[in-house]
């Protein structure tokens, strides 16, 4: 495996983009955020509801649910707003889920009691790693949407458990490089997005050969690059939620 500098970017093949994070960004929400991975941009939102699924009723348990979706314009060129179709994507719904079950993880359903949280991620500007901007900008919202009702006593006791941050990995000209932006994630031959927990636990590995099958060793070197590298964005996470008023 090489281990040249190939990036267009000011970065190592090693280094994360650039991450910004606005907290409170839709007045409306119980918790909100805009996440930037470099010029990929996510506004992610969470909003708590006093019902659940009708399979969830009467269980005494909450439940945590995802949507995300792209702007027309978040892309190059216009792409048609799906619910014009009557449909959603196949994609739309597998990153639906993978946000849900990732954030799901850093919560404790069970005391919240008989409420649904909604979790939703609209992509305004796509360059590479839209879902794993998604799932970090939401944890932050989460995050907020729970600190404000305990501020207004609605809940009574904390039910986050864990933070949650996710972050891409690939293979790009024989090259392993970490959160990659839309040109290089669109020609890699090995495409993969981690999700992790404050220990560094794995909660969720996609790993795609693209193009050409990769060896145990090489996932191996992805992992190790993405722990080291997401230690950066929790201490972004926290800084932030520390800094909202």
């Amino acid at each position: 495996m090489k281990n040249m500098i190939i990036r267009n970017e000011k970065r190592k093949n090693s280094e994360i983009r650039n991450i910004k994070i606005i907290t409170n960004y839709i007045k409306n929400a119980h918790g909100s955020c805009l996440i930037n991975y470099g010029n990929t941009s996510v506004i992610c939102t969470a909003n708590i509801q006093n019902n659940v699924p009708s399979w969830l009723k009467g269980g005494g348990t909450g439940w945590l649910t995802a949507e995300y979706s792209m702007l027309p314009f978040a892309t190059n060129n216009r792409s048609e707003r799906e619910i014009k179709k009557g449909k959603i994507k196949g994609r739309t719904q597998e990153i639906q889920r993978l946000i849900g079950r990732s954030l799901r993880n850093s919560i404790n359903l069970k005391s919240i009691g008989e409420k649904q949280i909604n979790i939703d991620c609209d992509v305004i500007n796509a360059d590479g790693g839209t879902r794993t901007a998604a799932i970090t900008g939401g944890w932050v919202a989460l995050k907020l949407a729970i600190k404000t009702l305990l501020a207004k006593k609605i809940l009574t006791k904390d039910p986050i458990i864990d933070q949650i941050a996710a972050i891409s990995c690939g293979i790009f000209e024989k090259n392993i490089l970490i959160d990659l932006n839309y040109i290089e994630d669109s020609s890699a031959e090995t495409d993969a997005n981690f999700v992790l927990n404050k220990s560094k636990k794995l909660i969720e590995i996609q790993a795609t050969a693209e193009k050409k099958a990769f060896e145990e060793k090489e996932l191996n070197e992805m992992i190790r690059m993405v722990k080291k590298e997401i230690n950066k964005i929790f201490k972004i996470q926290e800084k932030c939620i520390l800094d909202e008023k």
